[in-house]
């Protein structure tokens, strides 16, 4: 099963229903909800949200429709392995660290490396395609590759978005964004851009983060008014594959010092770690159920290094081990599985 996080689609509705769409109808057409993109945790089904790029890209008669959606997006599109990924100290640190991690957004999307002359392209290729050979699909996530790397390398003049695809009859649709930076017919999907900044430290905008803060901030008060532990919970879900899941991480997730978040938690009788092990334990529960991972997988998005620690601990928590517990217990994959809500 490939999947995605329905945030990839941030500001989907809006646009749509910029071009006389109805965004709700064509949701539901691929079985999609607006519900489901107001958290953008929410993991769906890869294929089916290119179907419905496609879809949408015929209903407002527009062939740059993705590339326009790209466009408009912030710091919620990627999640938390868009931040992480402007964190790393180069933008070789920044590469290597993306590809490590690229399943926090997506399952079935891989970046490949290739040096060309003085740049270094980023090839996107997918293991899966539709009738239309995700032409659509290839515009987002290009677009989306193209904003994280120009912000990180400061300026856009040197970073060209590649496409597969002829270049439209009208080139009004070209978002302004893209403007002389995209390269059609050309012989993959992704972006190039000089191998000169390898060695940079990639930029990092105070006022995007506080951006993204504020918009989670927002989002988890919306999907959890005045409940602090489901709130902790939900963002320890989405750190844990990264390994980088601490109290720290967790506070400033919420703009909070540390030391507030634990007298707060203390306060309602509870703790980091017992929050922790319930996330662990209810994440690792639903994926055994329902989900594909292997079990060394799933241990290691669970942050943990050795899957022996992982099998203990999952023992200790049911009394079974997580082998035996799927045995007894594994059900059909549901659509869409949600990662985050706990």
């Amino acid at each position: 099963m490939f999947l995605i996080r329905s945030g990839a689609i941030e500001g989907y509705e809006h646009l749509v229903s910029q071009y006389g769409q109805n965004p709700a109808a064509l949701l539901q057409q691929f079985g999609f909800s607006s519900a489901q993109l107001r958290d953008p945790n929410t993991y769906v089904s890869y294929n089916r949200l290119a179907d419905l790029l496609d879809a949408t890209a015929l209903a407002c008669r527009d062939t740059l429709f993705s590339l326009n959606l790209s466009a408009t997006q912030g710091p919620l599109a990627l999640g938390e392995i868009g931040l992480s990924i402007r964190q790393q100290p180069t933008i070789t640190d920044a590469l290597a660290y993306s590809r490590q991690h690229i399943s926090l957004h997506a399952y079935g999307v891989h970046v490949q490396q290739v040096t060309r002359a003085d740049s270094l392209e980023l090839h996107l290729s997918f293991d899966f395609s539709n009738t239309s050979g995700l032409a659509q699909l290839m515009q987002l996530s290009a677009g989306q590759a193209f904003n994280l790397l120009s912000q990180m390398g400061g300026s856009t003049a040197s970073v060209k978005l590649h496409l597969p695809q002829a270049a439209p009859s009208e080139i009004r649709t070209t978002p302004q964004r893209y403007a002389g930076h995209i390269l059609y017919h050309s012989e993959f999907a992704g972006i190039s851009f000089p191998l000169s900044w390898l060695p940079r430290k990639p930029q990092f905008d105070e006022a995007l983060l506080r951006a993204h803060f504020q918009q989670r901030i927002q989002l988890l008060e919306t999907i959890y008014p005045g409940n602090l532990q489901a709130q902790v919970r939900h963002i320890i879900g989405n750190l844990l594959p990264s390994g980088e899941c601490n109290i720290e991480r967790v506070a400033a997730a919420l703009n909070l010092h540390p030391r507030v978040l634990q007298k707060a938690l203390q306060a309602e009788k509870t703790t980091f770690r017992e929050l922790l092990q319930k996330a662990r334990l209810e994440i690792a529960k639903r994926n055994l159920q329902y989900g594909q991972l292997s079990i060394t997988d799933l241990a290691l998005n669970l942050g943990y290094a050795d899957v022996a620690i992982f099998s203990r601990n999952f023992k200790r928590w049911t009394g079974q081990s997580p082998r035996d517990w799927k045995a007894r217990h594994q059900k059909a994959p549901m659509t869409p599985i949600t990662k985050s809500r706990l």
